[in-house]
């Protein structure tokens, strides 16, 4: 083992070794330093220790000459013979090239870090309980502002948007003065290395919608969304995921990969135009109802730890007291460890669907631990 370490060694030394001398800046940088020298020596034969009257005395001003006539691209001394004068010219020129490398590969690194952050190829760090935004399809704008209204709580530095979009249309986005602070990271959402520069381990939320920035198929597109749900419990257990998919079929997959909420945003739309064909208004209730930010429509409210174990009737009574509530149902089962030892425990799978919501239950059901109330408020 020791004798195969020690080959393992030598024989990655040998290829950092080939690497350096292959590269022509080795050689280039070897006939500065040569040239720096040899000008060195030339300035010390022909001016120091009283041979002219440039004031250089020694090996220590001749060295100092140099640094000076190379970083600084001036003269401490001035040399009087034509040798030195020559020597000097060419310590000025070569300082004149370091500087100018020196500061084009600082210019670069800058320019490279930026061009990284502007096509999200850098990886965001100290990030900590934010948001990432999965997927795009034309009218992005929209649900990402959306998103931003319906959670107030997050700004939009701590937003961080995941795809393969094209970089001008995150450009184009990034250029509205209220998305400018949203941080984008470029790649396949589903694949982990891509989820890990945007510090998925430490995220608190997560949307992931239906792709479109690639021509899929719709199987493909759910796919991918079932990929990614499974890539991000990998990575942070604790991250609560929503995910939209096309074909019902894939809800049982997000289901076993413990995907948090599931949308069937086509079913919906299919049931919406359904109600609206009734021509009872049914349309412009759920809009109403929907709401257009945190504040109004539906809302999933904690319940006071008081009315634990208490009746409906009860907590109705406490929620009819406020203004401009009313108390629709309750929203069970919102602890995902809680409904998954209920499922082990009970054969009734009903009872243990997480996050089930029992609208208008009877006035005596008793409120069960980790039950939500399901308001809806005043949009006046």
């Amino acid at each position: 083992m020791a004798k195969k370490r020690t080959r393992r060694r030598a024989g990655a030394l040998k290829r950092k070794l080939k690497r350096i001398f292959t590269n022509p800046f080795t050689y280039v940088g070897i006939v500065v330093v040569i040239s720096i020298c040899a000008a060195t020596y030339i300035v010390y034969l022909t001016e120091a220790d009283g041979r002219t009257d440039s004031g250089i005395v020694g090996w220590f001003d001749t060295i100092w000459h140099t640094i000076v006539a190379v970083s600084a691209a001036y003269f401490d001394y001035y040399v009087k013979s034509v040798p030195g004068r020559m020597a000097s010219l060419v310590l000025l020129l070569f300082g004149m090239i370091v500087f100018s490398f020196i500061t084009g590969k600082i210019t670069s690194g800058f320019m490279n870090l930026l061009m990284k952050g502007n096509k999200g190829l850098k990886k965001l760090r100290n990030m900590k309980g934010h948001f990432i935004l999965c997927g795009w399809r034309p009218g992005f704008d929209k649900i990402l502002e959306a998103v931003m209204k319906s959670n107030p709580d997050i700004s939009s530095d701590m937003i961080i948007l995941v795809n393969e979009a094209p970089s001008e249309q995150i450009e184009q986005l990034r250029s509205q003065l209220q998305f400018k602070d949203v941080n984008y990271v470029s790649g396949d959402f589903a694949d982990a290395a891509v989820l890990k520069r945007a510090s998925i381990a430490t995220a608190e939320r997560a949307l992931v919608i239906s792709d479109r920035s690639k021509k899929r198929s719709e199987i493909e597109v759910d796919s991918q969304t079932v990929l990614a749900v499974l890539a991000m419990k990998n990575e942070n257990p604790s991250l609560y995921i929503s995910a939209e998919i096309i074909d019902k079929k894939f809800d049982e997959h997000l289901q076993l990969a413990h995907c948090d909420e599931i949308l069937l945003t086509q079913e919906y739309e299919n049931g919406l135009l359904a109600t609206a064909s009734s021509g009872m208004g049914y349309s412009n209730v759920i809009k109403s109802l929907i709401g257009d930010d945190a504040e109004s429509g539906i809302i999933i409210d904690d319940i006071p730890a008081v009315y634990v174990g208490k009746t409906y009737r009860e907590l109705l009574n406490h929620v009819s007291a406020s203004d401009g509530e009313v108390l629709v149902g309750l929203l069970l089962n919102t602890n995902r460890m809680s409904a998954a030892k209920k499922g082990e425990s009970q054969s009734a799978a009903e009872d243990c669907v997480y996050n089930k919501p029992l609208l208008t239950p009877d006035d005596d059901y008793v409120i069960p631990k980790y039950a939500k109330s399901i308001l809806i408020c005043a949009n006046h």
